[in-house]
């Protein structure tokens, strides 16, 4: 990780130069208010269909993930645009609804990004701590053209993301800090590498005063940046 430590000295390298980064904020603030529109059903392949979006979980004090996520991903934005990256994110607020998932995946797809990262916060038993990042399983005719690269950016993501924030990997879900889905339409729509970040578990006591941290949820947001770093360095070009 010093290789990695030493790009954040000073001025920041132009290394993601040409470099195009999704990053999608889970949820939104409005969407409790509209349950219509978040609940239509929408084609995710393959004949299965999904919510179009959800409302995201929140701590016990009421702090929303869709505000959490949002202010996550744009410090993690703001850090990878230092390196030169082209940043897009699939909302730039936090008063709307969705969008749905198809549209946050076909986002990703029309930008061509070379990573997109979906951002959320668990809402898990309230015994269980830590983070853990999604990855797609194999799906032919679906997954299949991103599933290596996927698993790459996972893997990549974990390890910065663990170093910088020193959370625990979850231990109520996942294997050993990753896990594999298929169920997940953002994923499942995907035709560039990606993954979900679970950043931690809101609905545990110690994970979500820390969520709660304007200082904390920097370097959750630096975390996934150096995930991406990670993933499209110059020796992965």
């Amino acid at each position: 990780m010093l290789a990695l430590a030493a790009a954040f000295a000073g001025d920041p390298p132009q290394d993601l130069a040409g470099r195009t980064v999704v990053l999608d904020p889970g949820h939104n603030g409005a969407n409790a208010a509209h349950p219509r529109r978040i609940n239509r059903q929408v084609d995710v392949g393959n004949g299965m269909r999904k919510a179009c979006d959800t409302t995201g979980t929140a701590t016990d004090s009421g702090y929303s993930e869709a505000a959490f996520t949002l202010a996550v991903a744009r410090e993690a934005a703001r850090i990878l645009r230092r390196h030169g990256a082209e940043v897009v994110l699939t909302r730039g607020g936090n008063g709307g609804v969705g969008p749905c998932i198809t549209r946050r995946a076909r986002i990703g797809n029309r930008e061509q990004a070379d990573a997109a990262v979906s951002i959320h916060a668990d809402g898990g038993p309230p015994s269980g701590r830590g983070f853990h990042v999604i990855r797609p399983t194999l799906i032919d005719g679906l997954t299949d053209d991103i599933y290596a690269e996927s698993r790459r950016l996972g893997r990549d993501m974990r390890t910065a993301y663990e170093a910088r924030t020193r959370l625990p990997r979850a231990t109520y879900a996942g294997g050993n800090g990753l896990a594999a889905r298929g169920d997940l339409g953002g994923l499942r729509l995907s035709d560039v590498p990606k993954v979900f970040v679970e950043t931690g578990n809101m609905r545990n006591a110690a994970d979500a005063r820390k969520l709660e941290s304007r200082r904390f949820r920097k370097r959750i947001g630096r975390g996934i940046a150096e995930g991406v770093i990670r993933f499209l360095g110059p020796s992965r070009a």
